[in-house]
């Protein structure tokens, strides 16, 4: 599948996004502080660039509207219409926070439980295409809630940090948090490596039956939108090489610096902000390499038709 750029950019903002309104949801950081009330500012911020981004794979973005009726049967529909609702409980939150330097527990639960749906709808507009085998698989949401966990902890301990805060269990959450991530990670790998597909050559033409098809020639002569979208393919050398390079940024080098920041016990100095930092942004440049081999690696059933 083409690994488009307003979808990756989509997934991995507004999964950081939700990740991080869900930690402020529970209550996890100190609402008077000035770190917490950024951090507020941030997960909005993340949220409503990554919703806008999607629109950007659009053909026609001003009728992106259009997609919320259909709720009932599709799950772009239920992310859509649950990324709007989410929003009423998680501005609730901020603004107390802002003005008043505390929580509204109703609010920040419900926020919390909302981002979590949303974070789920948004997977399995994937997992739910039995034409991308890859992707078929309910790997594929626990892929997506684990790692946006994941980023909502290490920014989490960020801003505690940045309020100089002691919340010494976060970074140990985070690093947790990281491991099941990764973890489920290899296990999708693995699937996409092992399994046999569901689709061939012979059940795509219904040709089977007289014995094993090869293409003889291609339907279309040029390129056209299946061939360009459907049909991206990245060698096994390269997604090797990038897999290893989304397992050291996203994995490796966030769980070192946050299991230092646990030992330091964090406290709001220098080294411990730095650290975080980095850490926050290792991961996200991780997630963005894996979400972009999501999409490249993916191979859609239509291909066997064109000798994919």
């Amino acid at each position: 599948m083409h690994p488009a750029p307003s979808i990756i950019l989509f997934t991995t903002l507004s999964g950081l996004g939700y990740g991080l309104a869900a930690m402020l949801g529970l209550a996890l950081l100190d609402p008077g502080a000035i770190a917490t009330k950024i951090a507020h500012v941030l997960a909005l911020a993340l949220i409503a660039g990554g919703l806008l981004s999607s629109t950007l794979h659009l053909g026609n973005p001003q009728r992106a509207w259009r997609a919320l009726s259909q709720w009932r049967t599709s799950w772009l529909s239920r992310e859509g219409v649950l990324a709007i609702v989410t929003f009423a409980p998680l501005a609730c939150n901020a603004l107390a926070s802002l003005w008043s330097g505390r929580y509204i527990p109703l609010a920040g639960f419900t926020g919390a439980v909302l981002c979590a749906a949303t974070v789920y709808c948004t997977a399995m507009i994937y997992a739910s295409l039995r034409s991308v085998q890859a992707w078929n698989t309910q790997l594929t949401p626990l892929c997506y809630m684990l790692f946006s966990l994941s980023g909502g902890l290490i920014l989490a301990s960020l801003f505690d940090t940045l309020g100089a805060g002691a919340l010494e269990f976060l970074p140990v959450l985070a690093i947790i948090a990281i491991i099941a991530a990764w973890m489920v990670k290899f296990a999708w790998w693995r699937r996409m490596r092992t399994e046999q597909p569901l689709s061939s050559a012979e059940s795509a033409t219904g040709l089977g039956f007289i014995g094993k098809v090869r293409l003889f020639e291609r339907p279309h002569v040029n390129g056209n939108y299946l061939t360009n979208e459907m049909g991206f393919k990245v060698a096994r050398k390269h997604a090797a090489k990038l897999r290893w390079i989304a397992v050291g940024l996203g994995g490796v080098i966030p769980a070192v610096l946050l299991a230092l920041l646990a030992v330091a016990g964090g406290g709001g100095g220098w080294p411990s902000i730095a650290g975080a930092g980095m850490a926050a942004i290792s991961f996200f440049a991780g997630v963005l390499v894996e979400r972009w081999l999501f999409f490249a690696e993916a191979r859609h059933a239509v291909m066997n038709y064109y000798g994919g």
